[in-house]
C-alpha cells in the first residue's frame, strides 16, 4: 500500500517546489536559515533569562534578601542613656533610671482611615493626660522615610504603659527607655541644667552642662527589631544592636562644698528676708570652678517627670526667676570691688604712687560754675582722714579713688587733698576703659556653660548717644568706685581677683575636669604693682579698720574686698565680697553676692566666712594632714 498521502515535516520545510506530491494541501517550503534563526533566538532568550536569574541571586542577592526581610521586620530605635555627670570626686550629679516610652508605627497609623487614626490618638492622649491635637501634629511632622517607628511620648509611667498595651493596637509599641535624674537637684541646678523633649521627640539638653555638652552626652542609639507577619501583627522581637552610652563626664565641681555653699547662701537669704544671691568659688591656679550657686534655684527633676507639670508652671511663672543663672548670666554694678583694678591701673600708669596720701573728710565738693551755691557733693561712706593706697583699699575710701580715677576737682588746691604724687587729671575714662578690657571686663570669660552674661563698659560716646548729655567729671568719679553705668559679671570679677592672688594670670573658668587651663590675660610682670594691691587686700582683713575685718580670725589668711553698690535709682544696695585664701598661696577664690541687701556688705561677709572655714576644715586642713 502506498503512503504517498502522508505529510512529512522535513519535506514540508525543505522540499523544493512548494507542494507535496499527491497531497491536497500544499505549503511553500522554508529555508534552512530560517530554522537556524529561530533556534538561535530561543537559545538567546534562555541565556538572557538564566543570566538575569543568576544576577539577581548572586550580584543582588544580599540587597533583595534584605528588602524581603524588611517586609516582615521593623526596627525601633532603642535610646542610649546620656552620659552620667560626676563631681571631681565621683559623686553623681546627673544620672539615669529605667523608664519606658510609647512608639507608634507611622505606616500602620497612616494606613488607618482618618476617623480611626484620630480615635486611636485620642485614646492614647486620654491615657497620657495629653492633648490629641499635639499627637496629631507630631505624627504629621514625623519623617516616615527616616524612621517608621516614632516616639510619640517619652518617660511614661508603668500604669500608663499597662493601659496602652491594653489597647491591643498593632501600631503601638512600648519600648524600654531612660529618664534623667538629678539626686540633689536644687543645689546643682544651675550647673547641670536639665533635659527636655526636642525635635523628633528626642531627649536633649535645655540648660547648664546638659545643653553645653548635649552632643557629647548623647550616646549611640541601639535598635529593637520587631518581626511581623503579612498582616502587620508582631510575632517576635529581639535586640538588633545594643545602645552605646557615652562615658561619664567628670566636672571640676566639689559636690560636698557645692551643697554646703548652696544651703548656706539660701539660709542667709532667708534670715535677711531676701531671695536672690550668687556664690562662686574657683581654683586661682587653674580656673577650675569648684562651686557655682545661684539663688533662688529649682528642682530640675520637674522638667523630666511628665507628672509634675504643675510644679513646672509655678517655676516658669515665679517672679524671682529661679531659672535665671545669676552666677553666669547676671550683670551687676561692682561697687568698691572694682577699686583694686583702678589701683593697679593707676600704679602702672604712674598716676599715683603707693605712698601717695589723699585726705577724706567724708565728702568731696566739686564747684558748680553756673550755681556756685550748689556744688556737686560726692560722699565717702565715712571720714578716713589721710590714707595711702594700701590703706585706701583696706578702708575702701571712696574719695581716694574719686581722685585717682578722675583727678583733683578744678578750683580745688591740690595740696588740700593730696600729699605726694598724683597727676592732676587722674586716670580718666579712656585709661579706665582700656584697663577694664585688659583685665577681662567687657568680654565673656568663655566658661563652658550657656548664656553667659555681658558686662557694660560706659564711655563718653555711648553716653552722649544714649542720653544726649556730655561725659562729666562726676562720671569719672562714679565709675572709679564701681557705680554709674558700669556693670560686670560675677565670673569676670572673680577671675580678676583670682589673678591678683595667683600673681597676675587670668584663667578661663571651666567645668570639664581634665581640660587644659587657658590663660586669657597675663600681667605677671607687674610684680611691684601686685605687691601693693595684695598688701591692701590683706589689710582689709587683718587690720581693725579693714572693711573685711570680720574674716580675720579664720584659721588661714584671707585677702579680699567688699562692695556695696547702689542700684535701682539708689533705692537699694547689693552686697559683695570677693577674695582668696590663703593670702600667700591661694587655693580658692570666692565671691558672695546678695541682691537687695539690708546692711550692705555686712550681709555677704558671714556667708563668705562660713564657706571659707568649711573649705579649710574639709579640704585644705585634711590635705595638709595627709
Amino acid at each position: 500500500m502506498k503512503r504517498d498521502s502522508e505529510l512529512h515535516v522535513e519535506e514540508t520545510f525543505f522540499e523544493e517546489g512548494g507542494a507535496v506530491p499527491g497531497h491536497p494541501f500544499t505549503l511553500p517550503p522554508a529555508s534552512r536559515s530560517a530554522f537556524v534563526f529561530v533556534a538561535l533566538a530561543a537559545f538567546s532568550l534562555a541565556a538572557i533569562a538564566f543570566g538575569k536569574v543568576s544576577f539577581l541571586n548572586f550580584a543582588k542577592g544580599t540587597f533583595y534578601r534584605a528588602r524581603a526581610a524588611a517586609n516582615v521586620t521593623r526596627e525601633v530605635s532603642l535610646p542610649s542613656n546620656r552620659a552620667v555627670i560626676l563631681d571631681r570626686f565621683g559623686k553623681v550629679l546627673a544620672g539615669n533610671e529605667s523608664s519606658a516610652s510609647v512608639y507608634v508605627n507611622l505606616s500602620a497609623l497612616l494606613a488607618l482611615y482618618p476617623a480611626e487614626r484620630l480615635n486611636l490618638l485620642q485614646r492614647i492622649a486620654d491615657i497620657l493626660s495629653d492633648r490629641a491635637e499635639d499627637f496629631v501634629q507630631a505624627v504629621g511632622e514625623a519623617d516616615v522615610l527616616q524612621n517608621n517607628w516614632f516616639p510619640i511620648a517619652r518617660n511614661i509611667t508603668p500604669e500608663e504603659a499597662i493601659a496602652l498595651k491594653g489597647l491591643n493596637a498593632p501600631s503601638i509599641q512600648i519600648v524600654d527607655d531612660y529618664q534623667r535624674i538629678y539626686p540633689d537637684g536644687e543645689a546643682f541646678a544651675h550647673i547641670v541644667g536639665y533635659t527636655g523633649i526636642g525635635e523628633g521627640n528626642e531627649i536633649e539638653g535645655k540648660a547648664g552642662l546638659e545643653l553645653a555638652y548635649d552632643r557629647e552626652f548623647r550616646g549611640e542609639d541601639g535598635t529593637f527589631v520587631l518581626f511581623e507577619d503579612a498582616s502587620g501583627r508582631v510575632i517576635g522581637e529581639r535586640i538588633g544592636r545594643e545602645p552605646q552610652p557615652r562615658p561619664p563626664f567628670t566636672t571640676t565641681i566639689d559636690g560636698d562644698f557645692q551643697e554646703y555653699l548652696y544651703r548656706r547662701l539660701r539660709d542667709g537669704l532667708v534670715a535677711l528676708g531676701r531671695d536672690s544671691g550668687v556664690a562662686i568659688a574657683i581654683d586661682p591656679e587653674t580656673g577650675e570652678v569648684l562651686a557655682l550657686v545661684g539663688a533662688p534655684s529649682f528642682d530640675p527633676n520637674i522638667f523630666v517627670d511628665r507628672t509634675r507639670s504643675g510644679e513646672r508652671a509655678r517655676v516658669l511663672n515665679d517672679q524671682t526667676k529661679p531659672l535665671f543663672n545669676r552666677a553666669v548670666s547676671g550683670s551687676y554694678s561692682p561697687g568698691s570691688t572694682i577699686k583694686p583694678l583702678v589701683a593697679l591701673a593707676a600704679l602702672h600708669e604712674g598716676v599715683v604712687e603707693p605712698e601717695t596720701r589723699i585726705f577724706s573728710s567724708g565728702a568731696l565738693e566739686i564747684p558748680n560754675p553756673y550755681q556756685p551755691d550748689k556744688p556737686s557733693v560726692f560722699l565717702d561712706w565715712k571720714a578716713h582722714g589721710w590714707v595711702d593706697l594700701p590703706g585706701a583699699l583696706a578702708r575702701s575710701s571712696n574719695i581716694y579713688f574719686y581722685l585717682v580715677g578722675g583727678g583733683v576737682p578744678p578750683g580745688v588746691p591740690a595740696g588740700s587733698l593730696v600729699q605726694g604724687s598724683l597727676t592732676r587729671k587722674g586716670l580718666g575714662i579712656e585709661a579706665l576703659e582700656k584697663y577694664w578690657k585688659r583685665f577681662g571686663f567687657g568680654a565673656p570669660t568663655g566658661i563652658d556653660l550657656p548664656y553667659e552674661g555681658e558686662s557694660f563698659l560706659p564711655n563718653p560716646v555711648e553716653k552722649e548717644e544714649r542720653t544726649h548729655e556730655p561725659w562729666r567729671l562726676g562720671d569719672n568719679y562714679n565709675v572709679a568706685i564701681g557705680q554709674g553705668d558700669l556693670s560686670v559679671t560675677p565670673l569676670q570679677l572673680l577671675s580678676f581677683f583670682a589673678s591678683i592672688g595667683n600673681g597676675g594670670t587670668i584663667y578661663r573658668p571651666f567645668l570639664e575636669k581634665g581640660s587644659v587651663p587657658i590663660a586669657t590675660a597675663d600681667y605677671s610682670v607687674w610684680k611691684d604693682e601686685l605687691r601693693v594691691i595684695r598688701q591692701g587686700l590683706e589689710e582689709a582683713v587683718t587690720a581693725p579698720y579693714g572693711s573685711s575685718y570680720t574674716l580675720h580670725d579664720l584659721p588661714m589668711t584671707v585677702a579680699g574686698k567688699t562692695g556695696t553698690p547702689q542700684v535701682a535709682g539708689k533705692t537699694r544696695v547689693n552686697a559683695f565680697f570677693v577674695g582668696y585664701a590663703p593670702a600667700e598661696h591661694p587655693k580658692i577664690a570666692i565671691l558672695i553676692g546678695i541682691e537687695n541687701a539690708r546692711e550692705g556688705s555686712l550681709n555677704a561677709l558671714p556667708i563668705a566666712k562660713d564657706a571659707l572655714r568649711w573649705y579649710y576644715e574639709h579640704r585644705m586642713k585634711i590635705k595638709n594632714e595627709k
